[in-house]
């Protein structure tokens, strides 16, 4: 585990990852907040834990929509929250309200991954209702396509995992985050 120590002061209170679905913001999230003394949150799992149902069940009774009602109100939540780390679900940044809450309460972190690396993380997980498709390569690419330039958008950080192991990201994204909080790309 890498820790900070003098720089911490640099560290801002509130990390916000965002990014596709597969591309590692739970495993990173976990990490960081080890490695910073952060509480670690997930959207999803918060939104979950409050509605006492699974995402894929949430999409069948209220559809996409409903589900996106009930991230609006959790990110909005979970943003005013203080010494964390937030990892979001891949949609959120399709919403404006989501979007601004990032940006105005938080460092945003994009973690950009190859589709081939998103694809394989995701082929056995029945948990994204979106990819239950017969061409989840196509869905996958059009989801991506579309929220690209709203994840470019919003970040401060444009992180590039590409197939690096999870002790590098978290090493990287330490000393970025030590050296520099201004909008950049690695």
């Amino acid at each position: 585990m890498v820790s900070m120590s003098a720089s911490t002061a640099r560290i801002p209170s509130r990390i916000i990852l965002i990014g596709p679905m597969g591309a590692g913001k739970t495993t990173v999230g976990l990490r960081l907040a080890e490695a910073l003394d952060k509480n670690f949150l997930d959207s999803d799992k918060e939104i979950e834990r409050k509605t006492g149902a699974s995402i894929p069940l949430i999409f069948e009774l209220e559809g996409e929509q409903g589900f996106r009602n009930r991230e609006c109100e959790a990110i909005d939540q979970l943003t005013q929250e203080e010494n964390i780390i937030l990892a979001t679900g891949g949609g959120s940044i399709l919403d404006p309200k989501n979007r601004n809450f990032m940006k105005e309460r938080g460092y945003v972190i994009y973690l950009q991954a190859p589709l081939d690396q998103l694809l394989e993380r995701t082929a056995k997980d029945k948990n994204r209702p979106l990819l239950q498709t017969s061409d989840p390569r196509k869905t996958l690419g059009d989801i991506i396509k579309k929220r690209e330039p709203l994840y470019l958008q919003t970040a401060d950080l444009v992180y590039k995992t590409n197939n690096k192991q999870i002790r590098e990201v978290i090493s990287n994204i330490l000393e970025l985050l030590a050296k520099n909080n201004q909008k950049t790309t690695a």
